[in-house]
């Protein structure tokens, strides 16, 4: 599979625009998703034409949560691609009219091998991969909190990586068994989870690709 981070707060590619959100493209068994789509149109269109993914080329849209920092593109891109599936949690309440729109409640299969561990806390979904390796859990923020999300994914498989927002999480332990850890976005304490597992880390930034 190939997770490439299109929208965040810091870029690793000069000619990326760096801004306060979070939006990633993963590829995996024949499926393109757009998970989040950050907060401005214009940063996720341009973002992704300089790393060269067309819009048209996107299969669906995940929306981890309904913060405007994870949204903000969406009818924007919309404009360039309303044919594609739409996952979102019920606590977003801002989609109208998309022919192809889903609520996920709970742990749901959307593919074979792709998991939603459904909306958490009543506010976030998060993305689960099956892989050889592991799940590859992709989160937003974290705001139903980092254990809770492992908790449901455990009942997919073992967790072998998280990607994404890890909000205020300072409950390290919890990444102890995880063999890729790239915290992204809205996480306050990387520094401490880069000294704690820099074997395991990968520094996230816009333009990361992750290839697994």
């Amino acid at each position: 599979m190939k997770i490439t981070i299109i929208y965040d707060n810091t870029a690793i590619n000069e000619n990326l625009i760096a801004d306060w959100g979070f939006s990633t493209l993963i590829e995996f068994k024949g499926k393109r998703i757009l998970f989040d789509t950050g907060a401005k149109g214009s940063v996720l269109l341009k973002n992704m034409h300089t790393l060269g993914i067309d819009p048209q080329s996107i299969d669906e849209v995940f929306i981890s949560h309904y913060h405007y920092d994870h949204t903000g593109g969406l009818s924007t891109f919309f404009d360039l691609n309303n044919d594609v599936t739409l996952y979102i949690p019920p606590s977003f309440k801002g989609v109208h009219n998309h022919a192809k729109l889903e609520y996920i409640t709970g742990l749901t299969c959307l593919h074979q091998d792709i998991y939603s561990t459904g909306e958490l806390k009543k506010i976030e979904q998060s993305l689960i991969f099956k892989t050889e390796n592991g799940l590859v859990i992709i989160v937003g923020c974290a705001h139903p909190k980092i254990g809770n999300i492992l908790k449901a994914a455990r009942e997919v498989g073992k967790p072998y990586a998280l990607i994404g927002g890890f909000h205020g999480f300072r409950k390290f332990n919890l990444l102890k068994n995880m063999e890729i850890i790239c915290p992204t976005h809205c996480t306050r304490h990387i520094k401490e989870i880069k000294e704690l597992y820099p074997k395991k880390y990968i520094e996230g930034g816009a333009g990361r690709i992750i290839e697994i």
